[in-house]
């Protein structure tokens, strides 16, 4: 394990805003897309289709900004852990970022094949009218890659919390926002 106690390994606020930003955005698009069809069809469904779209749309800035962010400026820590353990929380970061990108695009091209209106007021065109295998294909790719994304930021969350409450270091801390 590496000392993860100084002060200075901790992330800088924007990283940390960032990052719970992202989670809260995920966690609500992942809740708003499993009730969607609990909605009526047509005008009871199409303000929580739009507000989904509109939610993953502002995920997908915050994710870009995010991205240039810890490029550039963002406050990069030395590892928490060594060997096999870093391998795993490497893998995991990257593995959260890939889905992420992923689910974003292929909201965006469920968005294209199915063509949406968004809350009544604008309609995206439809890419291929009729091809109801494309719609199906991509809203399951779709699905898979958000399910699958909320099963690693599970994981990923127990993992943190695991550092926390069983081995008593300060990982946790490190990506928690500062007290006044």
């Amino acid at each position: 394990m590496v000392d993860t106690s100084d002060a200075l390994c901790a992330y800088d606020s924007k990283t940390i805003r960032l990052h719970w930003i992202t989670a809260a955005l995920t966690v609500a698009l992942w809740c708003l897309g499993k009730t969607i069809d609990w909605f009526p069809p047509g005008v009871g469904r199409i303000p929580a289709r739009s507000v989904h779209i509109c939610v993953g749309a502002v995920l997908g800035l915050v994710l870009c900004y995010r991205i240039v962010w810890r490029w550039r400026r963002g406050r990069h820590l030395p590892p928490a852990s060594s060997g096999a353990a870093q391998l795993l929380a490497t893998f995991t970061h990257y593995a959260l970022y890939f889905l992420l990108i992923g689910a974003i695009a292929l909201g965006i091209a469920n968005v294209w094949v199915r063509g949406d209106s968004l809350f009544g007021l604008m309609s995206i065109p439809q890419f291929d009218p009729g091809n109801k295998p494309l719609q199906m294909q991509v809203a399951k790719l779709h699905y898979l890659f958000a399910n699958t994304l909320l099963i690693v930021a599970g994981v990923h969350a127990m993992a943190a919390l695991a550092h926390h409450l069983l081995c008593k270091d300060r990982v946790l801390q490190r990506m928690m926002p500062k007290r006044s």
